[in-house]
């Protein structure tokens, strides 16, 4: 298992982070299994919501670590300042309002990745990292950063976070993935297009990438005339990502992996620091993961994967 650091944090963090969207009280003994998993292969960092699992996932987390007695040894990435059915909920008390219902949940009284799930461009960026910073400050969140933001926004609140000595935002998570999408997953979500992720080469500012391997669509279960996956078809059916997912499959001919081992290798090869979240439930799925996240990948091949080089 490979590892980055982020400032703010003295922990390492495995560059793969298990995804905690499934975790549910009835299905425990699953979740803590996975969990346990994942931390034979060197992963320590999980990521989770507020949202998730109607609160749930946190939950799960927080009783596994209770019976494991090993909070320590995890890193914990959560989110909060989620829209709801209202709209925004981008504001110091929805921020205060989350992150105390999530420290309950996790049973812990230390976050060590805390970010806002979603944006509200009408909040200026320095009234949110005035929030943050009262835990930062508390000792109570060792790192802030945020998920759905574009690189405008956060260079915003970092500019603010500068000029008036705070910690600024040192991580982002929107989705990076080698097929591209037509548009956002979900409404208000962010994906990393050019531009970003040239900002973040710039930066160096670490990048967690959310359907790090576009929600399946380089198992091999997919193709052009397959269309039962109504949201896989409207966010990623395009020309483009067929001729992506062609040539991931050559390029794993050659190196014997498989085309999805290669499409989370183009993501962990990035020139700035990258996590993948992983939706791993299995065995064999978190042992491609693990064999994924080790393959090396050069800048012809990740521009060729990319479709802005013809030949490899």
């Amino acid at each position: 298992m490979e590892y980055i650091s982020v400032q703010g944090l003295q922990k390492p963090i495995s560059r793969l982070m298990k995804g905690s969207d499934y975790f549910f009280h009835d299905s425990y003994d699953k979740a803590a299994a996975n969990l346990d998993s994942f931390m034979a292969i060197g992963g320590n960092s999980i990521d989770t919501a507020n949202i998730y699992c109607g609160g749930q996932s946190e939950e799960v987390i927080g009783r596994y670590m209770q019976e494991r007695g090993n909070r320590d040894q995890l890193v914990i990435l959560t989110k909060g300042a989620h829209h709801d059915q209202n709209g925004p909920r981008v504001s110091e008390q929805h921020i205060r309002a989350d992150i105390t219902k999530s420290f309950e949940r996790l049973q812990t009284d230390f976050i060590d990745l805390y970010a806002l799930h979603r944006d509200d461009p009408n909040v200026p960026a320095g009234e949110v990292i005035e929030a943050l910073n009262e835990y930062v400050k508390a000792g109570t969140v060792g790192a802030i950063g945020v998920s759905n933001w574009t690189w405008q926004r956060i260079q915003e609140a970092n500019e603010y976070a500068a000029a008036h000595q705070l910690a600024g935002f040192s991580f982002s998570s929107p989705n990076l993935s080698l097929a591209k999408p037509n548009e956002p997953f979900w409404t208000g979500c962010v994906s990393a297009d050019v531009e970003t992720c040239a900002w973040h080469e710039k930066e160096q500012l670490p990048l967690f990438s959310w359907s790090s391997q576009a929600r399946g669509f380089f198992t091999g279960r997919f193709t052009p005339d397959i269309r039962d996956n109504a949201d896989l078809v409207r966010v990623f059916y395009n020309d483009d990502n067929w001729e992506r997912l062609e040539r991931a499959k050559r390029l794993a001919e050659t190196k014997q992996v498989t085309a999805i081992q290669i499409a989370l290798a183009y993501v962990l090869n990035q020139p700035y620091p990258t996590c993948a979240l992983i939706g791993a439930q299995s065995a064999e799925e978190l042992r491609s993961c693990d064999e994924g996240s080790l393959i090396h990948l050069t800048k012809n091949e990740l521009d060729w994967l990319d479709l802005t080089k013809d030949n490899l």
